[in-house]
């Protein structure tokens, strides 16, 4: 195998220094250890991927996508001797439409770039994961993300058209469409959103743009002295069928770390605060409704207002709850989801195992979803993560699934999560899924060892 072969093919950048690749190995989780890559190619176009898999597939090296780094389940940990194709370079929005409401992006391109992008022409991109600003399409594409809006305007999937792919043969396919419908053979557009890189490296995306809200939003903010009791609001919100556009739950010792680092004024008897969003044009009344909601599951304070300042204020504490909880120590960021029925169950389990297993575990939540981010606080420095964190962690995981819940809401599989796949899919699903692995990449060099 000789590395000057990919170097003639590719056009883009090959790097092989062994500190350089360093930087390229793995991922913001650092409990998955990285091997050593033959060599990483930045790739700037199709073309330079194209070559970069069919010289990995001609010498059977495993491939390993990547684009902005920020994942959190050991996605894009590399193995010995494999190649890294990093996207992060090919950053063009190639079209923006204003008149068919699309735009057609290379996947190096951060989230929160194609937002402002539509928003000069009155449009949106809508989900906004928590690390939008860095975060890249690609990324968001391969674990199918989400996001705070994600309650009324959905996740990754819901706003992709159409995809360009390279294969694990070297092949380019296009999937999808530019037409609000369209049916024509299998869905391999949905296929290919949320593989995590195991059947395809995208390298463009036809994603769909929304209208931005003509009107601003109006905000509610609401304390709770129990966690259950703001469950138990959110869920009487859904009910109610008023169509937020955000609602987000954080609870006591996420709270207490977002004071101890930013000073937010928490009161001694705030178990949980919840943040409710309307920006449609009767988000004035939905606001109102969803304030009702709050009181008469005994809030204890409940603030509405249109300010879009204040608004803005509250959405940013929302988003650095991570970084405030990650000051208290290294972190098991995990990813549950459960019907919007059960959400009151699930966090009492939460606070439950927490409890037995003497951890420290903060959760948020896109309580409009379901979905959890209950985060396992532990020592910094052990070199691995400790058998209670993941103990306590496991039993999460099966309260979710046994309250018809999932593995993971929008952070993907990974490395870390592969060891439950079966208690949730089952063997004949399983079985499935490795068939459709085997016929797209029957040499198993898609990023081998992740997903499934």
């Amino acid at each position: 195998m000789t590395l000057n072969e990919l170097v003639h093919a590719v056009g883009g950048r090959v790097i092989t220094d062994p500190d350089d690749v360093r930087d390229f190995c793995h991922d913001e989780h650092s409990y998955v250890k990285p091997g050593r890559p033959c060599a990483v190619v930045i790739a700037e176009s199709a073309a330079d991927v194209q070559a970069a898999v069919r010289w990995a597939a001609e010498h059977r090296v495993p491939l390993i996508p990547r684009g902005g780094g920020t994942g959190i389940v050991g996605g894009t940990a590399t193995t010995d001797g494999c190649l890294v194709v990093s996207l992060a370079r090919m950053t063009a929005i190639k079209e923006l439409s204003p008149q068919d409401e699309l735009a057609v992006v290379e996947p190096g391109v951060i989230n929160a770039d194609l937002d402002r992008a539509a928003r000069a022409h009155g449009l949106m991109y809508a989900p906004d994961p928590s690390s939008y600003e860095t975060c890249t399409i690609g990324g968001n594409l391969a674990t199918n993300a989400g996001g705070l809006r994600c309650v009324k305007y959905g996740v990754t999937r819901d706003s992709v058209l159409g995809l360009e792919a390279v294969l694990a043969d070297g092949s380019l396919i296009r999937t999808g469409r530019r037409t609000v419908k369209g049916v024509t053979g299998y869905d391999l557009t949905g296929l290919l959103v949320g593989s995590e890189g195991t059947l395809g490296i995208i390298t463009s995306a036809t994603l769909r743009l929304r209208p931005a809200p003509k009107h601003p939003p109006v905000t509610v903010a609401a304390e709770f002295s129990s966690l259950v009791d703001a469950a138990e609001a959110v869920w009487a919100i859904v009910r109610a069928s008023v169509g937020p556009s955000l609602l987000e739950l954080m609870d006591r010792a996420t709270l207490e770390a977002l004071d101890d680092w930013r000073h937010i004024g928490l009161d001694a008897k705030t178990s949980a605060m919840l943040l409710c969003q309307a920006d449609g044009p009767d988000a004035a009344a939905a606001a109102q409704v969803m304030a009702e909601c709050c009181t008469v599951n005994r809030a204890a304070v409940v603030a509405v207002s249109d300010d879009e300042a204040e608004a803005a204020q509250l959405l940013d504490v929302r988003r650095m709850a991570f970084t405030a909880i990650e000051r208290m120590g290294a972190c098991l960021i995990e990813d549950v989801c459960v019907p919007r029925s059960k959400l009151p169950e699930m966090f009492a389990a939460v606070e439950r195992i927490a409890a037995a297993y003497d951890l420290a575990v903060p959760t948020v939540a896109h309580a409009g979803d379901g979905n959890l981010h209950p985060v396992f606080v532990f020592d910094r420095g052990l070199p691995e993560i400790p058998r209670a964190v993941w103990d306590a962690a496991e039993e999460v995981f099966r309260v979710a699934l046994d309250l018809g819940g999932t593995l993971t809401g929008e952070h993907g599989v990974g490395t870390l999560k592969r060891h439950w796949l079966g208690a949730e899919l089952g063997d004949a699903t399983m079985a499935a899924q490795l068939a459709i692995k085997n016929a797209l990449d029957p040499l198993g060099i898609m990023n081998p060892g992740k997903a499934i």
